[in-house]
């Protein structure tokens, strides 16, 4: 999903004549390369094991899963706002992608391969990761060309 966001964001945005057309799309696959940057080093560093359920064996805080769902769908969802007409498609892809990410989580607790807060780490990780792609992309991007002189 994520792929196909980063894809439509850029045609969208060149087709647009819109100036650094591609910095959302390169923020987007950025922010998405620093999750197992940051999650597996932590994991390593903390060593917390997993629960009765999970197989033997340290790394489970935080949740690599749901890391990268938060932040592939959340990414996603941010590239594809600007380009919705209505406010009704802008809150269904807000809802699908909130949905999809609370459900991978949901269910790596209920199965028990992680504990409640393995999950709340990750998303408190990936707050601060989207945040970064906002602040990135508001700072340096969707500058649209200057047109020409008036008068």
């Amino acid at each position: 999903m994520l792929a196909a966001a980063l894809g439509y964001a850029a045609w969208r945005a060149r087709s647009t004549g819109t100036d650094r057309w591609w910095l959302p799309s390169a923020v987007a696959a950025l922010v998405m390369a620093l999750v197992p940057a940051l999650i597996v080093p932590l994991k390593e560093l903390i060593g917390r094991p997993g629960t009765p359920a999970a197989p033997p064996g340290t790394g489970y805080y935080p949740s690599g899963h749901t890391a990268t769902a938060a932040v592939a769908y959340g990414a996603a969802a941010l590239l594809l706002l600007p380009w919705l007409r209505t406010a009704a498609a802008r809150r269904a892809l807000v809802l699908v992608c909130a949905a999809l990410g609370l459900g991978v989580a949901f269910g790596l607790v209920r199965r028990g391969y992680h504990w409640p807060l393995d999950v709340v780490a990750s998303w408190c990780l990936c707050t601060v990761l989207l945040t970064g792609f906002v602040l990135v992309v508001g700072r340096f991007g969707r500058r649209d060309r200057p047109g020409p002189a008036a008068g």
